[in-house]
């Protein structure tokens, strides 16, 4: 890596070291102790396991997207750049900032860039789709539950959960109609526009276009010629969704505690959503103070230091090691093939 990417590296380390310390500050007491005596690591190990599975997953909907546009793409390859793609999202503001390394990657296997740049850009629309789905059915599951939760903690899961429904009511307007959305944006981005007079306001209309464009590009590429992509592209996007949000109540239950398999998708949902904002590199700190504020209104306040590490230490922390292995391996590749173009040349 660059000597500014080590730097924003250890800016991300540092926003979630510092939070962490200051949560364990204010969570410790006499019982973490006997939380802590009662720990199972085999939930932890499981919560491991489940982290490598979802990543694999996310590898196979890499595969089998590609594999519907006509490419064969080999399985290790997609998890080489999945795993590249985590170490990129922990140095870039929020943790959505892994898909030029994607797109990269997915050339280097022969994949046209247009159809890798498609590719990518379904696989952030599923996403949205799948976490509105799941947020949705949480919401369902739990009704009863609402009454007895304070406003202040109901709003923002109510919010996020629109925010969500909102984005899939637009894809599914956009698929029927992918006129419809860029139109409202471009009437959109030039009201913004005609208010605001600078530069950077331009730039935004500009890079507004662009992805509309993008977007509507790779949908007609799916609809056209990728249906099975979408298909399976939505089982392994449910599945990944699924492993992560389920390894925060594996480490409950490693700590003695009830899973909070529901509460948890929910909680989830929002600091995914969350962690999308481009406040701190890989969304650092934002996840650790998210986890800590709603996790206690169901966790006891003794164990929600500790459970936040752990999730932190399993979701962050082992996507850098792992990511940082994965690059070293790019890395190597492209001397040796740097290498070989001199030697023809």
């Amino acid at each position: 890596m660059k000597r500014t990417q080590w730097k924003w590296l250890a800016v991300s380390i540092g926003f979630s070291v510092v939070v962490l310390a200051l949560v364990l500050y204010f969570t410790i007491d006499e019982s973490t102790l006997e939380y802590l005596s009662r720990l199972d690591p085999v939930f932890l190990f499981l919560g491991l396991v489940v982290h490598m599975a979802a990543l694999c997953f996310w590898g196979l909907r890499i595969q089998f997207m590609a594999g519907s546009l006509g490419y064969r793409v080999r399985f290790r390859h997609c998890l080489n750049m999945v795993l590249a793609n985590m170490l990129v999202a922990a140095i870039t503001p929020s943790q959505a900032g892994g898909e030029p390394v994607r797109i990269h990657e997915l050339y280097r296997s022969h994949v046209k860039i247009g159809d890798a740049t498609a590719i990518v850009i379904m696989e952030r629309v599923l996403d949205g789709v799948i976490l509105g789905s799941i947020g949705a059915v949480a919401m369902l599951l739990l009704s009863t539950y609402w009454q007895s939760i304070e406003l202040n903690v109901a709003t923002p899961m109510f919010i996020s959960w629109i925010i969500v429904c909102t984005f899939l009511i637009v894809f599914g307007y956009s698929v029927r109609n992918p006129e419809l959305l860029k139109q409202f944006l471009h009437r959109s981005s030039a009201w913004i526009a005609r208010r605001w007079k600078s530069r950077h306001v331009d730039h935004f209309v500009d890079a507004i276009d662009r992805e509309v464009d993008n977007f509507h590009g790779s949908l007609v590429t799916f609809v056209g010629r990728g249906k099975a992509g979408l298909v399976w592209g939505m089982l392994f996007t449910t599945l990944f969704w699924c492993c992560e949000f389920v390894i925060a109540s594996l480490i409950l239950m490693g700590l003695g505690e009830k899973p909070y398999l529901i509460e948890s998708f929910i909680v989830q949902l929002i600091i995914a959503i969350l962690m999308m904002i481009p406040l701190t590199p890989g969304g650092s700190g934002i996840a650790e103070l998210g986890a800590t504020s709603l996790y206690s209104i169901f966790v006891p306040s003794s164990i929600v230091g500790i459970f936040v590490v752990l999730w932190r230490l399993i979701l962050f922390y082992v996507n850098i090691v792992v990511g940082l292995l994965a690059s070293i391996y790019i890395v190597r590749r492209e001397l040796i093939l740097r290498t070989i173009g001199l030697k023809k040349k």
